[in-house]
């Protein structure tokens, strides 16, 4: 699973998800991607599980990059524990996705395969998300 190798702090805050990404809202290394609809937060299992899904669905021909990282800590407090005494331990880490971020991308496949890949992706993930194609830039290289 992705976590960091080491933070500054064990324990953050929830903060909130409002607004548009302003980074990574393009399609910078593959051919297509995938951009989130809406907030929220997509766990590490969530991520290794859209991965692996990809690369068997285009049978590791292409190339997938992963472009979100689970930076956040999520705290939980053992069952039947009783109120304060702190925060609980770290369970689990996320990533904080806001609308239009490209998560994941792909190169190297055909359209068709891409989109396949993404569909299957897209039902690991708990937000809703869209399939994208890179655009080419006036000078015609991207």
């Amino acid at each position: 699973m992705l976590m960091p190798k080491r933070v500054k702090r064990r324990r953050v805050h929830r903060g909130r998800m409002k607004g548009v990404a302003t980074k990574g809202n393009k399609i910078a290394y593959g051919s297509y991607g995938l951009v989130a609809q809406e907030c929220g937060w997509i766990t590490s299992n969530q991520i290794e599980a859209a991965r692996i899904a990809m690369t068997r669905s285009i049978k590791r021909g292409g190339k997938v990059y992963i472009n979100i990282f689970p930076h956040k800590p999520v705290t939980k407090k053992p069952a039947e524990v009783r109120m304060g005494s702190g925060k609980g331990a770290p369970e689990y880490w996320v990533a904080v996705v806001k609308p239009g971020r490209v998560m994941f991308e792909i190169d190297g496949v055909t359209e068709a395969q891409a989109r396949e890949a993404m569909r299957l992706a897209m039902h690991k993930l708990p937000v809703k998300s869209k399939f994208a194609i890179r655009e080419l830039a006036k000078g015609g290289e991207a």
